[in-house]
């Protein structure tokens, strides 16, 4: 499987923390950062993975942390005037697979969710939620099983989105002559999930999801942030 991880933002809501290292170089302990955690609980659980790391911001710093875990790095030069859907633009070649996982780099998720979900491969395109989460910057609202409508400014929802998105080759495909049409229209300031939105307005896209509510997780965007995913190594250290 292929696996994205997208690296290339300043990481401002944790400013003055990421002035000077992105908030995916963040130390977990003595040995590992969030960024290396996501890659070696991936390789724990997909031996033959293939992962791709978008990177921009303070790009050096990130290459160096990575240079020893076997990943391909992409870099997004223009990270400081774009958003996600630019990042994965430019990596856009590694969309061409049979099996494309797209993830955040600032998450941490404890081994069983990496092991049971995104390491699997999947026969349809979907999204990780969390239906415990009652707030969110980036929401879902569903029908059914099905995704209706992804968002920021959601007066109510259903679940919090957890930044993953799962796809097979033929939503993979979809996703990539997508977010080609947006970039190349200039909506370099949106994030790659809007693309998705429009596919499912635009075309009837089938956009499932999966509830996470059960595991252990969380996104590194504040300073409990930091706390509750230093809990999350360790405890899986003690496991």
């Amino acid at each position: 499987m292929t696996y994205i991880i997208l690296a290339a933002g300043k990481g401002t809501s944790l400013q003055p923390l990421t002035i000077k290292t992105p908030k995916s170089l963040y130390k977990l302990d003595r040995y590992s950062t969030v960024l290396q955690r996501m890659i070696r609980t991936i390789r724990k659980y997909d031996q033959k993975a293939e992962i791709v790391v978008v990177a921009g911001f303070m790009f050096d710093h990130v290459l160096r942390e990575v240079e020893k875990e076997n990943v391909i790095v992409v870099r997004n030069p223009f990270y400081a005037a774009t958003s996600s859907i630019a990042s994965l633009w430019f990596a856009k070649k590694y969309l061409e697979r049979d099996n494309v996982t797209i993830m955040s780099s600032d998450i941490v998720f404890e081994d069983s969710l990496v092991e049971e979900i995104i390491c699997k491969n999947t026969e349809k395109p979907y999204v990780l939620v969390d239906s415990s989460k009652t707030t969110g910057k980036y929401n879902v609202q569903v029908q059914g099983d099905r995704v209706c409508v992804m968002s920021k400014a959601l007066s109510s929802f259903f679940a919090q989105y957890v930044c993953v998105t799962k796809l097979d080759a033929v939503s993979a495909r979809f996703l990539l002559e997508e977010i080609d049409t947006m970039v190349n229209d200039e909506m370099y300031e949106q994030l790659f999930e809007d693309a998705l939105v429009q596919m499912i307005f635009e075309n009837d896209f089938d956009l499932y999801y999966k509830d996470i509510k059960d595991y252990s997780w969380t996104e590194v965007d504040t300073v409990d942030d930091l706390i509750k995913a230093r809990e999350v190594q360790k405890q899986e250290k003690k496991d």
